[in-house]
């Protein structure tokens, strides 16, 4: 017995049902709708238009059911291609028991609990079935960028955030998903480097990173993005721990990102019951970052630069941080990135050892903490 999400086409909202698949000899198995359960929300909610549409959606510090998915398509409202003010209906599947015995249910869209006393009442009042985040609005990005990483001789991702140093104003702003293209690895063009306001990989089960079968992307969202790479700057220990009831790998956010556990909380079904072994943050970008990549190790390049010597030129300073994924045959490089642009063209786009500014050495601790700074 399962709980499936459909559309009422006569009065427009999104109903719950218990339903199970029926097997009968010779004939294909076919999904029995038992009863109706709840209406989580209208499907047009005053000023909104819902549709269903290849989509990311995230909030800052959670992703939309998880980070690991089996649907690319999601039901919302999605006033643009990208924006911040997404409204997605509720997601809400069974998970178990509180603590008092009572059936309690999960909201895998607005991660909550539903099945409190005041859930049924305002269920009550209302007949409509939502839980307490259902008016979130959420990050979204549209018709999002795919990567099959087996088509490319090259892959590189990276968290993208705002420059250390620049001669231009530096605008607070959130972190980007940065990738890297080539087909030859050596030629000099990628075919593809610039920002994306998220990504996904496209991911097969023989490929062996998860437990859960049906898993068929994953989606690089900014927040896991950065999280993961503050994590490998500072050395926290990470892991990826699948649930024990659905099998789906765990990601944590928020505080949860900056402090190693060993109780962790499932984002897919509500589980409370996921134990580590030892201490760790868990995301699933830590299984695709060791087994995908050809080398993870770094090495600072000797090369050495002089800002100073650029007199009347724009530039732009970041400090280099770890590839989310890096598939190169050779390792990655760590220390200061730098743009020089001189009459619109670009001049300089390295990554240095050393870099000098008004006489002195820059500090790559001080310029990766600008752009944590400069990052909302």
């Amino acid at each position: 017995m399962h709980v499936e999400r459909r559309i009422n086409q006569t009065t427009g909202n999104v109903e719950l049902w218990e339903c199970e698949w029926e097997n009968i000899s010779n004939q294909p198995a076919k999904k029995v709708f038992i009863r109706q359960i709840g209406i989580e929300q209208p499907i047009t909610p005053e000023g909104a238009t819902w549709s269903k549409a290849k989509a990311i959606c995230w909030a800052n510090d959670r992703t939309l059911g998880n980070i690991a998915v089996f649907n690319e398509a999601i039901l919302g409202s999605f006033p643009g291609r990208r924006g911040t003010d997404a409204v997605v209906p509720c997601d809400i599947v069974n998970a178990g028991k509180f603590r008092h015995g009572a059936e309690r249910w999960w909201c895998r869209t607005h991660q909550v609990h539903w099945g409190t006393k005041a859930d049924f009442a305002t269920y009550k009042r209302s007949g409509v079935l939502q839980c307490a985040n259902h008016n979130q609005h959420m990050n979204y990005v549209v018709s999002p960028f795919e990567i099959d990483f087996t088509k490319y001789a090259e892959v590189g991702i990276w968290c993208s955030m705002p420059a250390a140093l620049s001669t231009k104003p530096i605008r607070q702003r959130s972190p980007n998903i940065h990738v890297h293209l080539r087909q030859d690895p050596d030629d000099d063009l990628k075919m593809i480097d610039r920002d994306f306001g998220a990504i996904a990989l496209l991911y097969h089960p023989d490929q062996d990173l998860f437990q859960a079968d049906e898993i068929t992307r994953i989606n690089v969202t900014p927040p896991a993005a950065m999280e993961f790479v503050l994590a490998l700057e500072e050395n926290r220990e990470m892991d990826c721990i699948n649930c024990n009831k659905c099998g789906y790998p765990h990601l944590d956010l928020g505080d949860f990102a900056r402090k190693p556990h060993r109780k962790h909380f499932c984002g897919n079904c509500g589980s409370d019951s996921v134990w580590s072994k030892e201490e760790i943050v868990s995301t699933p970008l830590k299984p695709i970052h060791d087994q995908l990549a050809n080398s993870t190790k770094y090495e600072t390049p000797d090369r050495v630069l002089n800002l100073d010597d650029y007199t009347g030129c724009d530039y732009d300073v970041w400090a280099s941080t770890p590839a989310v994924l890096w598939t190169a045959d050779r390792n990655q490089e760590t220390g200061i990135h730098v743009h020089i642009m001189e009459n619109g063209e670009r001049i300089v786009d390295d990554t240095f050892g050393t870099v000098e500014h008004k006489g002195k050495e820059l500090s790559r601790g001080k310029l990766l903490q600008n752009m944590i700074d400069a990052t909302n």
